[in-house]
């Protein structure tokens, strides 16, 4: 089964080589790019490809699949196998779509430390689970940049909560469930100089190896409603930690994180991150450090970190800032926390379904190494230790080790699991996915992927009990897959079918920006709990109208506040007079509807926001400040019903300081159209 990279390395010089392979250009290059039709698929491209994706209409799709929008800062909801996308969730990122980050409602999600930061980097979605298996009640994701956990309700597939992590600089290994969500795990990317104060220092950055620090946050979820908070973080060596996967079975106490940068580097660390041909996997027993924690091992520091999180009743966000985080110190830990060596530049760390291996890719590793918890069991009994880092003692590799995947393909990156005894690595480098079986670590078969692929997931392939039937392919790379939109294209996705020997290509499709990671889950899990509209009676929104009646507008100084309600097909009010230049004006909207699917939105000409998109019997507020006299329209911008392009109104503004009164009104009194209520 000779690989093309294997070709490649008897024909090429080693230099060339190797500058090539750092971008992965020799591999991507090698398939057909002729602006027609795209790549290479013929071959791999399963017979039966169209009727195995292929959902009726009107039918649903088997899985929900959850995948990262990276640098869009949002996650995108498909249905597989379809490959249809049925979801934008906005969670570090203003969506001008339903108005999230730019409502009154909604702002405080993205409050932080550093001010409102309306975007971010989402890299990794995880859900909740329950007894090691995917639970459909929640979904974590990480802020990637400015360092966030946010957490996203499956019944209404909104963001709930964010919060943010002190003591991090690039919250990349992160977010990691427990087996039953005891706890959500934050790993740093950037160590930095930590002021002990809730920052960072004001530190030379030639004293890298002498100041600067990690942190790994372990934050508690509330087993009945979901609500985060930061129990504690442990402070590590100066590393970069990259990924993290929680054991499960025998190892389920322990977490795994991959570290690079062992040579503790500060520039340049292409070259300088990449010196020592092993770096580490760091293993961890949590609830060890939970013990520690509890007794009293911890020390306290001062912190200023934002945690954000939505009120159901109100559907308003509310911003509590929080001013100390506690911390363990490895060194003051036995047995809490213990160092593998793992080559070279490790990047995924996954465990596989029966907690015994866990299988480390090494970006720039030849092999993937495969290691055994009850080795490593062993070798913490038998004290094997190959010296210590920071008070860490370090295990000898061989005592460690199951074995090692040979000459798997090149630039392994991140490995999931079917359930059936077979593990699947995405190999970035040489642009596929080796399929190897985890008894005897042997290659059985291989597929090539377009182009450059990154995470890969198989439903559940990172816990207890895998759904092995399909795996997707994220791939960093498009060229020639689709129609050409100019130099900047979209991402794509390739689903796999893997329910037999030899894997089966089945369907691209395009991806919003770049998924880091996904996660997916049988339909049946999530589905039956989905809201289908909020109850009227329930909402607690302060300046809720509950019924055109209590519709109104008032003064209170500069500031308009309007109580207004929308219904097929009018708002109430509709007209609305003795608005000066220069005020604040609330347009407070409660969507009336009482069924599904029956959304409103809102927007007045001019409003330097977006529109605001209101769930039957919630209520959101769009705020806008007229700059000039003028008589301005507003409307619904929801197709709402054969009368929506009638949902409109006015609002008149007169210069400051005019004596124009408040004034409002919709219809004429005792008008009565058929099928639209009356304004009283």
């Amino acid at each position: 089964m000779e690989t093309l990279i294997n070709k490649l390395k008897t024909a090429a010089p080693k230099a060339a080589l190797l500058m090539a392979l750092a971008t992965g250009a020799v591999l991507q290059s090698c398939t057909k790019s002729d602006g027609g039709n795209g790549g290479a698929t013929a071959d791999a491209l399963s017979s039966d490809a169209a009727s195995a994706v292929y959902v009726a209409p009107g039918k649903h799709d088997e899985l929900y699949s959850f995948l990262s929008g990276g640098f869009n800062g949002q996650v995108s909801v498909y249905g597989l196998p379809s490959g249809r996308l049925l979801k934008i969730i906005p969670v570090f990122s203003q969506h001008a779509e339903n108005g999230y980050g730019y409502n009154e409602e909604t702002k405080a999600m993205l409050q932080t430390s550093h001010g409102f930061v309306p975007w971010d980097d989402l890299h990794h979605p995880k859900l909740s689970r329950t007894d090691g298996q995917t639970d459909g009640r929640w979904l974590f994701v990480n802020g990637n940049n400015t360092p966030r956990v946010a957490r996203v309700d499956l019944k209404t597939f909104e963001t709930v909560e964010i919060m943010e992590i002190p003591n991090s600089a690039g919250n990349h290994c992160s977010p990691y469930p427990t087996n039953n969500n005891e706890y959500v795990i934050a790993g740093t990317r950037f160590s930095v100089p930590l002021d002990m104060k809730g920052s960072t220092g004001d530190v030379a950055l030639d004293k890298y190896e002498e100041e600067f620090r990690g942190s790994i946050s372990f934050i508690k979820v509330d087993p009945k409603e979901g609500d985060m908070e930061l129990d504690f973080q442990i402070l590590v060596p100066g590393f970069d930690y990259d990924l993290a996967n929680g054991g499960k079975g025998p190892s389920e106490d322990w977490v795994f994180f991959t570290t690079y940068n062992s040579e503790k580097s500060g520039t340049l660390k292409e070259i300088g991150a990449s010196q020592n041909d092993k770096d580490y996997l760091a293993a961890i027993n949590w609830k060890l450090a939970a013990k520690y924690a509890k007794e009293g091992k911890l020390h306290e520091m001062p912190a200023n970190y934002y945690h954000n999180k939505l009120d159901k009743n109100t559907h308003t966000a509310k911003s509590t800032v929080k001013k100390k985080v506690r911390y363990l110190l490895p060194e003051e830990c036995p047995g809490m926390m213990y160092l593998l060596p793992a080559p070279k530049s490790p990047h995924g760390i996954d465990v596989d379904p029966s907690g015994e291996f866990m299988v480390v890719s090494g970006k720039l590793a030849s092999a993937i190494p495969v290691f055994s918890f009850a080795k490593m069991q062993d070798a913490i009994k038998n004290k094997q230790f190959d010296g210590e880092k920071n008070g860490i003692p370090v295990l000898k590799y061989e005592s460690v080790l199951k074995g090692e995947v040979k000459e798997p393909g090149l630039g392994p990156l991140h490995t999931e699991f079917d359930g059936k005894g077979n593990a699947y690595t995405s190999m970035f480098v040489s642009s596929e996915v080796v399929k190897w079986k985890l008894k005897d670590l042997k290659v059985v078969d291989r597929i090539p992927v377009y182009y450059s692929v990154g995470h890969l997931m198989i439903p559940g392939g990172d816990t207890k009990e895998p759904h092995g039937k399909y795996l997707v392919a994220m791939n960093k790379i498009t060229k020639d897959r689709y129609l050409p939109t100019g130099p900047e294209l979209a991402h794509s996705a390739q689903l796999i079918d893997i329910s037999g020997e030899k894997m089966k290509m089945l369907l691209d499709f395009p991806t919003v920006a770049e998924p880091h990671y996904a996660q997916a889950i049988v339909a049946s899990k999530v589905a039956p709990n989905s809201v289908k509209f909020h109850k009227l009676d329930e909402n607690k929104h302060p300046q809720a109208a509950k019924k055109e009646s209590e519709a109104n507008v008032t003064r209170k100084g500069n500031k308009v506040i309007v109580k207004m309600t929308s219904i097929r097909s009018h708002f109430t009010p509709d007209n609305i007079e003795g608005v000066q230049v220069g005020d604040t004006v609330l347009f407070h909207v409660t969507n009336l509807e009482q069924d599904w699917d029956v959304p409103h939105g809102f927007a007045v000409m001019g409003a330097n926001t977006a529109e605001t998109l209101i769930m039957p019997g919630a209520t959101q507020t769009l705020r806008w400040v007229p700059k000039k006299a003028g008589v301005y329209p507003m409307y619904c911008t929801d197709f709402c019903s054969a009368l929506h392009q009638e949902m409109q109104g006015y609002v008149r503004v007169s210069p400051k300081g005019s004596n124009v009164p408040i004034k409002f009104s919709t219809g004429k009194k005792k008008q009565n159209i058929p099928g639209v209520a009356s304004a009283k």
